[in-house]
C-alpha cells in the first residue's frame, strides 16, 4: 500500500504541476527547489512534509497537453451522459468559443451549396482502398472522441506563444472556420469534412467521419500548434530550468567560457548576420570589445559587469539557437548558453532603463527560435510598457540626446515595434504600440562608428546592414496598417462598396512598392541566413498579399477576382517557402509554421470556394502540388513540432480527394 509520500509522487508523475516559488524548506536552506507539486522533489528524498501541502491557496501551471486531455475527457464524459459531467454541474467549460462575431462566416458564403441533411446509413467515407469492417466500436469510438480541425490546431500552435487563449481575426481562427465550410463541396451529400485522430490500417486507408458536429474547424486546429514553446510567463530569470538542464545543475554554475575561439566567433557571427539584421538591439563594437578583453583570458570574463556578461551568452544563445531553427541540430547547447545567461539577468536589470530593455528583449529574440525559450507576448508587452514610459517613442525625448545615443534608442525601440508588430499580428492581438502616438524618425543606415557625412560603405556600394531591419520595418508598418484597416470590425462598420476595394488597392499597391524597393545588392555575410536572400522578401509579399485578400471583417465575402488572387498569392507563398527550405534557409520556427499553416488553408479555402466546377479548378491550377509541396515542408517541420505530423495528415487527406476528383473526371 503507497504511503502519503508515495502517493502524491505517483500524482506528480501522472501530471507534474509546478508551484510559482520556492517551498518553504528548500527557501531556508538555499536549496534549488524543483517546485513540483504536491510535495518538491528535495522534500520527497529527505521524506519529510513539504510546505506546499499544508498551503491551500498554491497556484500551479500545467503542461497545455495535459490541460487538453483532461478537457478531451471532459467533453467525453459529458457526450456519453455520465452524471456530474454535463454542462451545470461544478466543471467549468473547458475552451471558451471564440466570437461568432468576428466577421460573418458559412452564412455569407452566398455561392456555396446548401449542405443537405447527412444519410445516416453514411457512418463512415473510406478512401481507397477501401478500409475492413471494423465493427460498431470503431465508430462509436470515432463519434465519442472528435477528429482534429484547422480551429483546434491553429489554437494550439499560438499558444506556443502564449498561454492565454484569445485569439483575434488577424491569427486566422475566423478564416479557419469559413475554410472548414467551404470543404463541404468535397464531401458527397455536402456535410461537414471531418478530419479523424489520424488513424491507418494495414491497408493504409484513413477515414472521414461524416456525422460530424456543425463546426468543424471549430474550436480546436488553432490549438493544436502549442508543444513547443513554454506557456509560463517568464521573466528575470523565472524559467523552470530544472525541465531543461535538471541533470545539469552542476555543470551549470560551474560552465565557464567555450575554449574554441573559432567555434565562439562562428556564433557570434551568425548573431549578427541574422538576428541583429532582424533586430539590431546590440552595438557590434561593444560586443567585440568584451570578447577582446576575455579572449587571453577568459577567467576574467567573471570580472565585467553582469550586463556584458549576459549580453555575451545570450548572442551564443541566440546565434547558436538561429542556426539550430534552420540546420535542424540539436539545441542543448543554446539552452546551456540561455540558462548560464538568466544568472546575470536580475544583477543586469538593475543596471537602468535601457539596460533592461535589453535584457528583456534579448529573451524575446531568443524566444522566436527556441521551443524552451520564454513567453513571447509577456515579455514583448513588458518591453513595449517600459519604453513608453521611457518616452522612447517621441521625438522630443531625443533632442537632448547625443547623436550616437538617439541612434542606438531609436534601435532598440523600432526593435520592439517590430517584435510587437510580428507577435500582435501572429495572435490576433491589440498591439502594446499604436502608430498614432509614434513621431519618431527611423534609425539611420549608418554602421557603428561610420561618420555622417563622407564616403561610407552603402556609397562604395557595399550595402549597410542596417538597410535590411529599415526595409522590415517597413513591412511591419504595412502589416499594422492591414491589421487595422481590414481586420478591426470596429472600423469595418459602415464602409461602401468603393471605399472597401480603396482600402484593399491601396494596401496591394503599397506592398509591392515594398518588393519592388528592396535593399539591392543584400549583404552576403553568413550562408543560411533566410532574410538575406530575395526568396525571404517574395514569401512575406505573397503572405501579406493573402491575408489583404482572405475573408475579413472588411471583405467577408469574396468575388471571383479577391478568391483567385487569394489563390495565386497562397500557392506563391508555399513555392517561395519551400524553395527557401531547398536552399537551407527556411528557419523552422514557430512563426513560419504558422505562416505556412495560414497560406495553407488559404489555398484550400481559395480552390474549393470557387464557384467554378471544382474538377476544372484543379485542373487548371498547380493547387495539388503545392499542397504536395506543403505536405513536404510539414514533414520536416514535424521534426521539431508534435502538431505539424497532425495538420500534415489533415491536409493530406484534403490533397488525397482532390486528387480523386481530379482523376474521376478526367
Amino acid at each position: 500500500m503507497d504511503t502519503p509520500v508515495s502517493g502524491h509522487r505517483m500524482v506528480l508523475e501522472s501530471h507534474p504541476a509546478r508551484a510559482r516559488a520556492s517551498c518553504s524548506r528548500c527557501y531556508k536552506r538555499k536549496k534549488k527547489c524543483d517546485r513540483t507539486l504536491p510535495l518538491c522533489r528535495n522534500c520527497h528524498s529527505a521524506r519529510v512534509r513539504c510546505s506546499f501541502e499544508d498551503d491551500q491557496g498554491e497556484t500551479a501551471s500545467y503542461p497545455i497537453d495535459y490541460v487538453r486531455r483532461l478537457e478531451e475527457r471532459i467533453r467525453a464524459l459529458e457526450s456519453a451522459g455520465i452524471p456530474g459531467a454535463q454542462p451545470g454541474s461544478q466543471a467549468e467549460p473547458p475552451i471558451p468559443s471564440s466570437p461568432t462575431n468576428d466577421f460573418q462566416l458559412a452564412a455569407e458564403v452566398n455561392h456555396l451549396p446548401q449542405p443537405s441533411a447527412p444519410d445516416p446509413s453514411m457512418s463512415f467515407l473510406t478512401a481507397d482502398p477501401p478500409l475492413s469492417q471494423n465493427g460498431p466500436g470503431t465508430g462509436s469510438a470515432s463519434r465519442g472522441a472528435p477528429g482534429p480541425t484547422f480551429v483546434e490546431e491553429l489554437r494550439t500552435l499560438s499558444l506556443e506563444a502564449t498561454a492565454e487563449r484569445h485569439l483575434g481575426s488577424t491569427s486566422g481562427l475566423s478564416f479557419a472556420k469559413l475554410t472548414q465550410t467551404v470543404l463541404r463541396r468535397l464531401t458527397p451529400d455536402k456535410a461537414d469534412f471531418v478530419f479523424i485522430n489520424y488513424q491507418e490500417n494495414t491497408a493504409g486507408a484513413s477515414l472521414f467521419d461524416l456525422n460530424s458536429p456543425s463546426d468543424l474547424f471549430g474550436d480546436s486546429v488553432l490549438q493544436g500548434l502549442s508543444e513547443s514553446i513554454s506557456v509560463h510567463p517568464v521573466l528575470f530569470g523565472d524559467l523552470f530550468l530544472a525541465d531543461i538542464t535538471e541533470s545539469d545543475s552542476a555543470t551549470l554554475s560551474t560552465l565557464s567560457w567555450p575554449c574554441d575561439e573559432s567555434h565562439v566567433r562562428r556564433l557570434v557571427d551568425f548573431y549578427f548576420a541574422h538576428s541583429h539584421t532582424l533586430y539590431p538591439i546590440l552595438r557590434k563594437s561593444e560586443i567585440m570589445r568584451t570578447l577582446g578583453s576575455i579572449r587571453s583570458n577568459p577567467q576574467r570574463l567573471d570580472e565585467q559587469p553582469p550586463l556584458d556578461i549576459f549580453r555575451l551568452w545570450m548572442v551564443l544563445a541566440i546565434g547558436s539557437t538561429a542556426y539550430s531553427s534552420i540546420s535542424l541540430t540539436d539545441e542543448s547547447e543554446s539552452r546551456l548558453y540561455y540558462s548560464k545567461a538568466l544568472q546575470y539577468s536580475e544583477q543586469a536589470l538593475g543596471a537602468d532603463d535601457m539596460s533592461a530593455l535589453e535584457v528583456i528583449m534579448l529573451q524575446v529574440s531568443y524566444s522566436f527560435f527556441n521551443q524552451l525559450g520564454p513567453n513571447t507576448w509577456f515579455l514583448v508587452g513588458t518591453a513595449a510598457r517600459l519604453a513608453l514610459g521611457m518616452g522612447l517613442h517621441t521625438a522630443s525625448t531625443y533632442a537632448a540626446l547625443p547623436a550616437e545615443v538617439a541612434e542606438r534608442c531609436k534601435r532598440v525601440f523600432f526593435s520592439i515595434y517590430m517584435m510587437d508588430r510580428v507577435v500582435s499580428v501572429a495572435l490576433g492581438r491589440p498591439f502594446a504600440i499604436h502608430d498614432d502616438d509614434v513621431d519618431v524618425e527611423d534609425f539611420s543606415t549608418l554602421e557603428d562608428g561610420e561618420p555622417e557625412s563622407g564616403s561610407s560603405a552603402s556609397d562604395l556600394g557595399q550595402p549597410s546592414s542596417l538597410a535590411v531591419p529599415l526595409h522590415i520595418l517597413a513591412l511591419r508598418r504595412i502589416a499594422s496598417k492591414i491589421s487595422g484597416q481590414i481586420y478591426s470590425i470596429r472600423r469595418s462598420a459602415n464602409v461602401s462598396d468603393e471605399q472597401r476595394e480603396g482600402i484593399l488597392s491601396s494596401l496591394h499597391q503599397e506592398l509591392l512598392a515594398w518588393r519592388r524597393n528592396m535593399p539591392f545588392p543584400l549583404p552576403d555575410y553568413q550562408e543560411g541566413v533566410p532574410h538575406l536572400t530575395t526568396t525571404w522578401y517574395d514569401f512575406n509579399y505573397y503572405t501579406h498579399l493573402a491575408m489583404i485578400y482572405r475573408p475579413s471583417p472588411l471583405c467577408p465575402v469574396l468575388d471571383v477576382r479577391r478568391i483567385k488572387i487569394l489563390e495565386t498569392a497562397a500557392s506563391m507563398s508555399i513555392r517561395q517557402a519551400h524553395s527557401m527550405h531547398q536552399q537551407h534557409r527556411l528557419a523552422y520556427n514557430w512563426l513560419n509554421f504558422l505562416s505556412l499553416f495560414t497560406s495553407t488553408i488559404s489555398l484550400v479555402y481559395a480552390v474549393t470556394a470557387q464557384p467554378d466546377d471544382l474538377p476544372t479548378v484543379l485542373r487548371e491550377t498547380r493547387a495539388i502540388d503545392d499542397l504536395d509541396l506543403a505536405l513536404n515542408l510539414f514533414d520536416t517541420l514535424g521534426t521539431k513540432f508534435v502538431a505539424a505530423t497532425k495538420i500534415r495528415n489533415m491536409i493530406q487527406e484534403i490533397s488525397k480527394r482532390y486528387k480523386g476528383i481530379r482523376v474521376a473526371h478526367e
